[in-house]
């Protein structure tokens, strides 16, 4: 039972009122035991409060500590943990609030991923956000990871689809603060951007294959085929982890032509060569051998102490009536249910490879280094409506459809939601190895 001393007054002035009167009168005897008694339920709530392990004492702790609350149980599951909620197997569920950002708010948006500027017109793609199956996931809060990342570096490393996390990230974090464009290479592939008020450095470093490649020429010209070296490291990114506190490391679009593997400088095989003598390994040999490769490197990386390094996993076309250069689209509008989705094929395998070798590098490496899988490929098979496809500015490309990268806004940003709460439970030493 409660009491609220005014709550109390004002009943008692009711009542002497109704009998006409015009004061009230409160029996000083009853007045001291209604003191009393206030009292003592106040002093035995504060006990409750303190020493019973309830909800009310959880979410204050909760509210202390705003990185803890990105991810949340579901309300209907008393057993729910957030620590270890997988935030990676879940779906895709209607969510009418529009994108954080809008292609005219985002200043560093790239044409090749500004869909609405090239006549895309449906709006229906950008309306769904990613529910994992044990919690929730909270949107995207700049401030939150900025925080998260004071006076840090984080480094995007991997091929264009890498490229177009980073692209999405900054136009995120520039709703907080437009950072400074301090360093962009040659040919436009690895870029810096600095947030001064957070001493934040983000940077996307590019490399094709995490190892050496080189490409084969033929009378001069470029052949597209790979001498890929599967024991030799692509110094171009590996030399700046030290620097780093951050990298999300992927890999596996530039696979997917033919290559001729080495390995201590001698000829092992190859993959879609289809040549006498050489022996063709497949697909996921390759991906799997580069990415052991990549992770023994950062595992026995001495200057690395304090780099948390995330594997963010093969991210899926969805060409339909056709590949790339033969009149495939992707014309789609919506999701794709999780009863649609096949968890096969070669996407599927990659994904496989790559979280088998996360693993591998977590025993080889026992804990010396933090590594971890941003696991985005089940989410992305389920996506076949969030690419650009024809709406993007293929100057010298008509024709062709971009099946591949995503457009922004769009289901992208999920995987930035989902880089933010791993973060956060590194954050709050929680990180699960």
């Amino acid at each position: 039972m409660k009491f609220s001393f005014p709550d109390t007054l004002e009943k008692i002035q009711l009542h002497h009122h109704k009998k006409g009167r015009s004061f009230c009168y409160i029996n000083p005897r009853k007045l001291r035991l209604f003191s009393l008694s206030s009292l003592g339920l106040g002093f035995f709530f504060i006990l409750f409060i303190l020493y019973h392990p309830n909800h009310i004492r959880d979410r204050t702790q909760q509210d202390l500590n705003p990185t803890k609350i990105l991810i949340r149980p579901n309300n209907n599951d008393a057993g729910g943990n957030q620590e270890y909620c997988d935030l990676f197997k879940g779906r895709w569920i209607p969510d009418l609030n529009a994108s954080l950002y809008t292609n005219r708010s985002c200043r560093t948006m790239p044409d090749s991923k500004n869909c609405g500027k090239y006549g895309r017109m449906d709006v229906d793609f950008l309306q769904w956000r990613w529910k994992p199956d044990g919690c929730d996931l909270l949107r995207f809060d700049p401030k939150t990871f900025l925080r998260i990342v004071h006076g840090k570096r984080l480094a995007f490393v991997g091929d264009s689809v890498a490229r177009n996390q980073m692209e999405s990230l900054l136009c995120l974090l520039s709703l907080e603060e437009t950072p400074a464009d301090i360093y962009k290479d040659s040919e436009d592939r690895s870029r810096t951007w600095y947030f001064p008020s957070y001493d934040f450095t983000l940077m996307v470093i590019w490399s094709k294959f995490m190892v050496v490649g080189e490409e084969r020429v033929f009378n001069g010209s470029p052949s597209g085929a790979f001498d890929l070296h599967l024991d030799r490291i692509d110094n171009e990114w590996a030399s700046k982890l030290p620097w780093l506190d951050y990298a999300i490391i992927s890999d596996a679009h530039w696979f997917f032509r033919k290559n001729y593997l080495y390995e201590g400088g001698k000829l092992i095989g190859c993959v879609f060569c289809y040549e006498a003598n050489i022996t063709d390994y497949g697909l996921g040999f390759a991906v799997r051998r580069v990415f052991r490769t990549a992770l023994q490197y950062i595992n026995n990386c001495k200057d690395c102490k304090d780099l948390l390094v995330l594997l963010r996993t093969f991210s899926p076309a969805h060409f339909e009536n056709g590949t790339w250069n033969s009149g495939g689209n992707c014309n789609r509008t919506s999701p794709l249910k999780e009863e649609e989705t096949r968890l096969e094929g070669t996407e599927w395998e990659l994904r496989s490879v790559q979280l088998e070798e996360v693993e591998r590098a977590r025993k080889e490496g026992e804990k010396r280094k933090k590594i971890g899988a941003l696991d985005v490929t089940r989410a992305m098979l389920m996506r076949p409506d969030g690419h650009p496809g024809d709406h993007w500015n293929n100057k010298g490309m008509e024709g062709y459809n971009d099946c591949v990268h995503w457009c922004l806004p769009g289901p992208i940003d999920a995987w930035n939601d989902l880089l933010l709460a791993v973060l956060s439970r590194e954050n709050s030493g929680s990180f699960l190895y």
